[in-house]
């Protein structure tokens, strides 16, 4: 069991206790993992209670940032947790690469297909993801596809926001608990605009180029051949210092993008949700 490091409340300390009860007492689970906080907490205590009765399973596709997955490895790593990595065909579908409001739904749908046929070729018999409460109150479509393919959601069962979960994980002594929230890089065009692997690895592109220069979180949106940078509004004045703008655009140009703004509204997690 993760040793506890620090002080939670009785609420969270409950919280935990229900999810560590809870998953002891299943025959075994095959994890959706992507890496971020969320599915890791799910991973960290499917290991703790299960062993090798647990598995943690990744959707590999171009709308994955090659540094998350490495992020990804690295946590399962840590963990103990064996951890199997899937390519998903979501992209040759038009239902996904038109990219409609319900684009979710054929991501989940996809990954789905695949954990659910693991985890009974493995015998590991149910599936269990990181959605958590908070979640339920978004414009989430792939809930839906989960729930239709049987995935159990503990973390929202047991109603932990995400603020539980980070205390929680930084309380368990995970390194990770304070990981900026990472959508996949799909969440960064306008619905209606096509998505393809030339225009994922675009933006990927350009979002590891702001990174390397000292900035936490950024988004760049990509709308046409426009890329929209949003970065946190504390994080401005490091943006200005950090990146040297002349250079910036020319990078962004020869990646693809013929203009390039920053939007002054400052990050906002689904911005384009607004529409």
């Amino acid at each position: 069991m993760f040793n506890q490091l620090e002080t939670l409340s009785n609420e969270q300390t409950e919280k935990l206790n229900s999810i560590r009860s809870f998953i002891k007492n299943l025959n075994g689970v095959c994890v959706a993992y992507s890496g971020g906080v969320d599915s890791s907490l799910v991973v960290a205590l499917a290991f703790e209670q299960l062993g090798n009765r647990a598995i943690a399973v990744t959707g590999i596709s171009p709308a994955l940032a090659n540094k998350l997955l490495v992020e990804a490895r690295n946590q399962a790593k840590w963990i103990g947790i064996k951890h199997v990595e899937i390519e998903t065909s979501e992209l040759d579908q038009l239902s996904y690469s038109k990219n409609p409001k319900n684009r979710c739904f054929a991501c989940k749908k996809e990954l789905h297909k695949h954990t659910t046929y693991l985890s009974k070729k493995l015998n590991y018999k149910i599936v269990l993801d990181g959605v958590n409460s908070d979640d339920l109150n978004d414009f989430r479509p792939g809930i839906k596809a989960a729930k239709e393919a049987g995935v159990l959601s503990p973390l929202a069962n047991f109603e932990f926001s995400k603020k539980d979960i980070r205390d929680i994980s930084k309380a368990l002594g995970f390194p990770w608990w304070d990981k900026p929230a990472q959508p996949c890089l799909s969440s960064r065009f306008p619905y209606g605009q096509e998505i393809t692997s030339e225009r994922l690895k675009m933006v990927e592109k350009a979002e590891e180029y702001i990174k390397q220069r000292g900035i936490s979180e950024v988004r760049v949106r990509c709308q046409g051949l426009t890329a929209r940078i949003e970065i946190p509004k504390d994080e401005l004045k490091t943006f200005f210092e950090k990146c040297n703008v002349n250079k910036l655009v020319s990078y962004f140009s020869k990646i693809g993008f013929n203009c390039t703004s920053l939007d002054l509204e400052g990050l906002i997690s689904g911005k384009l949700n607004r529409i």
